[in-house]
């Protein structure tokens, strides 16, 4: 089984219109609600991959009720923790060509709910093959809180895949125990040092950094480029299919879904890259955000190509 831990999850609204006025009454007719956060992206192509997977995280109020509902409805486990404040919305409306985003900050969490999270962290890591922890943290957390699931995960020798960025990868990269997996976009890299990292040679120099020893996989997403992936100490270029995106959003989250499935079906070397990126191109082709369509994955794998650069 894969846990997935979104601690910030929400409920994502999407309006969908001709055009948006301002200062004015807007009507929408087209609207869809669905469990978000990157974690719960992930969630969602675990399960459409046939994987048994467990979900956790922070919800509280109706709309945590709502994705507890969307978990149960997709034979999902529940590990969620209970908090007094209100699970966050996000709202993306869609218009004129152009998406504008409103993003709530969601519930602060405090030290008894930290405490609380721990404690069943601690008892569901003994019950999983694999954690995948995506995104960014809510309000009222350390700053290491990532750390400490870490550290958890590696008393049970459980391998963990991380997806974040700025401090909380940053502290994760200092820690003693690594994660597994690591899954940057180049900007998230480049943040690390600081500077601009645009062409292949800067970003495999990078990866030599002493920050990196330890991290078994590094995945580094290039969009429509494909991905540099670097494991152990050899470093892969592959290439993706050219395909009309119809909606790219949450393609990083299927990349972690498809190599957690990977591993947990014990794929290797280049089959296993060719799984985890395939998910990320098969979003891209879907309109629901953290979806993919298994019967076009043998077409995918096909289509991509592996190559040794060090």
């Amino acid at each position: 089984m894969i846990l997935t831990v979104t601690l910030n999850p929400s409920v994502d609204i999407s309006y969908k219109m001709d055009y948006l006025k301002l200062d004015t009454v807007n009507r929408v007719v087209d609207i869809s609600k669905t469990a978000g956060g990157k974690g719960l992206n992930v969630t969602r192509v675990l399960r459409q991959l046939g994987e048994e997977t467990a979900a956790t995280g922070f919800i509280g109020g109706s709309l945590g009720n709502f994705i507890r509902e969307q978990m149960t409805i997709s034979e999902v486990h529940d590990h969620f923790v209970e908090v007094s404040g209100e699970t966050r919305n996000c709202i993306a409306v869609i218009h004129d060509g152009h998406q504008t985003e409103i993003l709530e900050a969601g519930p602060e969490i405090s030290d008894s709910e930290a405490s609380t999270f721990l404690e069943k962290f601690t008892n569901s890591i003994k019950t999983v093959d694999y954690v995948t922890i995506s995104g960014s943290q809510p309000k009222g957390l350390a700053a290491d809180f990532y750390v400490q699931l870490l550290e958890i995960a590696a008393q049970n020798d459980t391998p963990v895949l991380l997806d974040t960025s700025g401090k909380s990868l940053e502290l994760a990269l200092k820690s003693e125990h690594k994660p597994f997996l690591i899954k940057p976009n180049v900007e998230e890299l480049a943040d690390l040092f600081d500077h601009e990292l645009t062409t292949d040679e800067e970003i495999i120099e990078a990866l030599k950094a002493p920050m990196f020893k330890g991290i078994e996989w590094i995945v580094i997403t290039l969009g429509v480029d494909g991905a540099l992936i670097k494991y152990q100490d050899v470093v892969y270029r592959v290439q993706i299919p050219k395909v009309k995106a119809v909606n790219p959003v949450g393609s990083g989250d299927s990349v972690i879904a498809g190599f957690a499935t990977a591993f947990s079906r014990k794929l290797q070397g280049e089959q296993l890259m060719k799984f985890g990126l395939a998910m990320g191109v098969l979003n891209a082709m879907e309109e629901k955000t953290g979806s993919v369509n298994p019967e076009k994955i043998d077409w995918c794998i096909e289509q991509m190509k592996v190559t040794k650069v060090n």
